[in-house]
């Protein structure tokens, strides 16, 4: 057997091509979200839609860049759902994105109770910041709630409505987290003007700009990625494509 496959060249050249495949895979399956986030549709729904056809190499694409991005914590306050689910949902989103919200307030809640509560799916979240300060308050904010076990609650205030600019003063965040059940407001004050809030920003952003991430919402079901506030139904065949491919994966199927 040759030797020069395993040396740290060779090693390295392989690890930069899988990743540069994986990028480039998430900045395809991304490229409609800016058409969504200008209020105009893609040419077609992505995601499970593009599954018909597709090679096993593709499908291991996949598998890889489910391995690199879900996180499956225990303890993380940013995600929903058992952590050996069979599919994880990963979102990036800014909380001044209007069609963040849409998803959050129409399609999310229906995703958690078809899949989520039957033990299918996992949604781990991510603060993917766009629009500049104030989004990045807001991002910390939700993190600094999920401190004290409240993230969900205050996402969703977030997301109530389209909130922009002086809407995310810190005053304002104080109020809603008063509203979403946030117990110690003087902790969560300290929490959001933390270094901690800033580092985990900042490892969800990296991650995010990794991948080649342009517009939010941008999410990945297993890996395969799916741009904008697309209809349920787009989430549901993404999420049971991807149920079936982990099934036949843990069964030994092809």
């Amino acid at each position: 057997m040759s030797t020069t496959l395993s040396s740290p060249r060779r090693k390295l050249a392989a690890v930069g091509a899988i990743i540069a495949l994986l990028v480039a895979v998430v900045a395809i399956g991304i490229a409609a979200g800016r058409a969504v986030e200008d209020g105009r549709a893609p040419n077609e729904p992505q995601g499970a839609a593009q599954a018909a056809g597709e090679d096993p190499e593709q499908q291991r694409v996949y598998d890889k860049l489910a391995e690199r991005t879900s996180r499956r914590e225990a303890d993380d306050a940013l995600a929903v759902g058992k952590k050996d689910a069979p599919v994880v949902l990963v979102e990036y989103a800014d909380y001044q994105c209007s069609f963040c919200g849409r998803f959050t307030r129409e399609t999310q809640p229906e995703l958690i109770k078809k899949y989520v509560d039957a033990g299918t799916l996992r949604i781990e979240f991510r603060n993917f910041t766009l629009y500049g300060a104030d989004s990045e308050r807001a991002a910390r904010a939700s993190w600094a709630a999920g401190r004290q076990g409240r993230f969900w609650q205050l996402h969703d205030e977030l997301y109530a409505k389209t909130r922009k600019g002086d809407a995310l003063a810190e005053e304002k965040l104080v109020a809603m987290a008063r509203t979403a059940g946030v117990p110690d407001l003087d902790k969560f004050r300290t929490d959001l003007d933390s270094e901690a809030a800033r580092s985990a920003l900042k490892k969800d952003q990296e991650e995010g700009y990794e991948l080649g991430v342009q517009s939010t919402p941008s999410f990945l079901v297993n890996g395969r990625p799916v741009s904008g506030a697309q209809p349920t139904a787009v989430f549901a065949d993404a999420i049971e494509t991807a149920a079936k491919a982990a099934q036949e994966k843990k069964g030994g199927g092809k």
